[in-house]
């Protein structure tokens, strides 16, 4: 987040508006709700993780152990059979 001076970006009967209740002060003016991202819409992180909890459920289907499962994906044992279990 970067600081903005509001004189170089607010109509000045806003900004005067403003100064009434605030002067002086740094102020977070949020984006409106509709434009908020949902977590991991940037990065791909939610793609990635729902992909490997894919290949852990595979895994499991295909006979591979919750230690083995846990060991492969760098995993703790009850991380993995929360995943399983939630999605079988």
């Amino acid at each position: 987040m970067k600081y903005v001076n509001a004189e170089h970006v607010l109509p000045k009967s806003l900004l005067e508006e403003i100064q009434k209740y605030i002067q002086g002060d740094l102020v977070y003016i949020p984006k409106p709700q509709a434009s908020y991202k949902k977590w991991g819409h940037n990065t791909g992180a939610k793609k990635t993780l729902a992909q490997r909890n894919k290949n852990i459920i595979e895994g499991f289907k295909a006979g591979d152990s919750i230690s083995h499962l846990a060991d492969l994906h760098s995993l703790a044992e009850n991380t993995v059979k929360k995943i399983v279990y939630a999605k079988c």
